[in-house]
């Protein structure tokens, strides 16, 4: 399907580049490139936004999207959800009380889902949030085996903090971060008894990349990490040094009693570390296709800076390739960004954010609980047979919940995901079952393969989205004209897939243009 959205798209930009001219970086952006621009880096494109960037040049206008960012949240979720339980209080449980607490504890697993989903509907600055998430899928931890919310919460503020600053202070915080201490099992990791899951997986997934090291250098990594554990009482970092293995080591060529600070230090001194990372943002921000000679040039920019990531971020986001006409709409929106972007595109009323989580998780992005540690792999991944009549299903019944529809007040969150998404994620019991089943870990960590995803309320999802609204009239009055054309380019990176000739009111042409198979795109 994406495949043929490729081909439509990539026509009409031919024919677009064969009548305009492209901007130049010194001179003012028009509407269009300011709104590619939003599209790429926040979750949605307000008209009021476009036209305030369109009289901007794109350096001017990538420098207020960094100079906008917060390095912390603009909401706070409950006290619970920061609260941690000492390990001595949780022996001291009964086994009936420890099931009542695994239970609480997947019910703050989904409120802490959506606090952060909440803090992207809010936040004034959605490139935070874009960024936020962005390293939320290449430092992955899941809910799923770190169970304490509070260590995914600090684990998401740590992340936001260092989104856009420094990846070297980034890489040495969340290799001490007790969230990812859990999640990669560095808290069984001993002299004599190394394990080797993070140090394989800083060398794969978080710096070098497959093939540019060695089975023996992540046997050697492993031994510099261990003692590095959490404190069971505080849920704070805690080096042991009587389990850290001291002696030599040889990591890349490089042999010393290195500590796991000095490995991270040599792994970022590797070129394949900055290309790697730069190769990763490109393909999240500019298309599926990295191209080798501008990888090399930004991978340079981000190493010459010391690993600043707003340095990389700005050189990519200027670019000539970023606003390339061949490399718009070439990209697949999550089902956070699909989300959280018509939402925030069309000024919906949203109380209880519940029912969009749910909905997220069914169409295959389940917030704080990435599939594996390599995370979400994103692209046309996101779009099948099934999810695609799914999203298409949602817009539909997002649009007309203003006119009170049965089906939409009624509906379930399996009605509404629909069967063909039931292949993305488990169903309500399964979950709930198997979320029972976990066993208590090291310090407050609960274990096993447990799901930390609450079974769906049908009551409350049916309550929270009655009270979704679309006000057609207030999301209109954005709009200049409100011609069928200046519609559509607010709505879609492209010219749709099934044209509108005549539409009888704005309302009708919104509905028409949500369900085109180009607003999944972005």
């Amino acid at each position: 399907m994406v495949s043929r959205l490729g081909q439509i798209a990539m026509a009409v930009i031919g024919m677009l580049l064969a009548i305009a001219a492209s901007a130049q970086p010194s001179m003012p952006m028009g509407p269009e490139e300011a709104r590619h621009l939003l599209l790429r880096t926040s979750f949605h494109a307000a008209p009021g936004e476009v036209r305030a960037l369109a009289g901007l040049t794109r350096s001017e206008a990538v420098d207020w999207l960094l100079d906008s960012a917060r390095t912390a949240p603009s909401t706070h979720p409950s006290p619970e959800l920061d609260r941690w339980t000492p390990r001595s209080e949780l022996r001291a449980m009964s086994p009936q009380d420890r099931r009542a607490r695994l239970r609480h504890t997947i019910e703050q697993g989904q409120a802490l889902r959506g606090w952060w989903f909440g803090e992207m509907l809010a936040t004034p600055s959605s490139f935070t949030e874009r960024m936020t998430l962005f390293w939320h899928n290449h430092f992955v931890s899941s809910l799923r085996k770190v169970r304490p919310t509070r260590l995914m919460y600090r684990q998401n503020l740590l992340l936001r903090r260092h989104a856009l600053g420094s990846f070297r202070d980034m890489l040495h915080a969340v290799a001490r971060d007790p969230a990812m201490i859990l999640y990669l099992d560095n808290a069984s990791n001993r002299k004599g008894k190394p394990n080797e899951n993070f140090a394989r997986e800083v060398m794969e997934l978080f710096t070098l990349g497959e093939g540019n090291y060695s089975e023996q250098d992540v046997k050697e990594a492993a031994r510099a990490f261990t003692g590095w554990g959490i404190d069971g009482e505080t849920g704070a970092f805690r080096f042991r040094p009587a389990l850290h293995d001291g002696g030599v080591k040889t990591i890349l060529g490089r042999s010393g009693a290195f500590d796991g600070d000095e490995v991270l230090d040599i792994l970022l001194a590797q070129p394949q570390t900055a290309e790697s990372i730069v190769r990763k943002l490109w393909r999240e921000f500019v298309s599926p296709d990295p191209d080798p000679d501008e990888i090399r040039r930004l991978a340079d920019i981000f190493r010459r800076t010391g690993y600043d990531v707003r340095a990389a971020m700005r050189a990519l986001l200027t670019s000539e390739a970023f606003f390339a006409e061949a490399n718009r709409a070439t990209l697949v929106k999550s089902p956070v960004e699909l989300l959280v972007g018509t939402l925030r595109q069309f000024r919906f009323d949203v109380g209880d954010v519940y029912p969009f989580v749910v909905i997220s998780r069914q169409l295959g992005q389940d917030l704080m609980a990435p599939p594996n540690v390599k995370g979400w792999p994103g692209g046309e991944a996101w779009i099948n047979a099934g999810t695609l009549l799914a999203r298409k299903q949602i817009m539909e019944r997002l649009f007309r919940n203003g006119e009170r529809s049965p089906s939409a007040a009624t509906a379930t969150p399996a009605a509404m995901a629909g069967n063909s998404m039931a292949g993305n994620s488990m169903t309500g019991n399964a979950m709930a079952g198997n979320a029972m089943a976990g066993n208590a870990m090291a310090g407050n960590a609960m274990a096993g393969n447990a799901n930390a995803m609450a079974a769906p309320a049908p009551t409350r999802y049916q309550k929270a989205m009655r009270s979704v609204r679309f006000d057609p009239a207030r999301w209109a009055s954005q709009l200049e004209r409100g011609t069928v054309d200046e519609i559509e380019a607010a709505m879609l990176p492209a010219r749709p897939l099934n044209p509108v000739t005549r539409a009888p009111d704005q309302l009708a042409l919104v509905r028409q243009l949500a369900l085109d198979p180009v607003y999944q795109l972005k």
